[in-house]
């Protein structure tokens, strides 16, 4: 049986890929690194509190096969541009560094429809920049999810997504396949599924693989 790591639990689509873990048989030990404890108890549940600074300091209680990236910040939330990159890319590309490093042969990682390193746009460049650092990093196998909206309930309020998501569900049918919305417990079910399925040293998924692991 093998161990999950796990960052980002906190968030939406992290959130409901904890759950898809915790009751996946094929983990004995799911790991989460948070910056504050989720209060969640469960016999295969570590949970590591720590963040991108303290991150090296755990570096020996990290033990795992499979990594799992959602993290993930908005410009409201960390209105400063270094902050903003350090969370959504120094601090995904090292975590997978760490966990290669400590024996991790799958890494599965949220990114963005379009993501591409040479975009003019800064959220497309980023992602594209992480994308491309974290496949640099070498292992056995990485699966990069590309959603577009990413639909579903949040607990938090943003009230611009909660209109957007309301768009997108109703023009969703007409889109190009990549870019239609996909709810968040889905893509966290095919992150879930695509760890076990997957045998190309790097798959991308969008929406339409995305949906087909749903079936596995």
């Amino acid at each position: 049986m093998k161990k999950a790591l796990l960052f980002g639990a906190s968030g939406f689509v992290g959130s409901h890929l904890l759950e898809e873990l915790l009751n996946n048989p094929d983990y004995k030990q799911v790991t989460i690194v948070v910056r504050k404890d989720l209060k969640i108890n469960h016999p295969k549940l570590k949970t590591l509190i720590g963040d991108f600074n303290s991150l090296p300091g755990l570096k020996d209680q990290i033990n795992a096969d499979d990594i799992f990236i959602a993290l993930g910040t908005t410009k409201a939330n960390t209105p400063d541009p270094k902050e903003y990159y350090q969370v959504d890319h120094d601090y995904p590309v090292l975590a997978a560094k760490i966990a290669k490093e400590k024996g991790a042969k799958t890494v599965s990682i949220v990114s963005a429809v379009g993501a591409n390193d040479a975009s003019s746009v800064a959220y497309i460049k980023m992602k594209g920049e992480t994308e491309r650092d974290i496949i640099a990093l070498n292992f056995d196998h990485t699966n990069i999810f590309r959603p577009s909206m990413i639909m579903g309930n949040r607990k938090e309020k943003r009230r611009l997504e909660k209109f957007l998501i309301g768009v997108f569900s109703v023009i969703n049918p007409l889109m190009p396949s990549k870019f239609k919305g996909i709810d968040g417990k889905n893509i966290a079910r095919a992150m879930n599924s695509a760890a076990r399925n997957l045998k190309e040293k790097v798959t991308i998924l969008q929406w339409k693989e995305m949906t087909a692991q749903l079936k596995n």
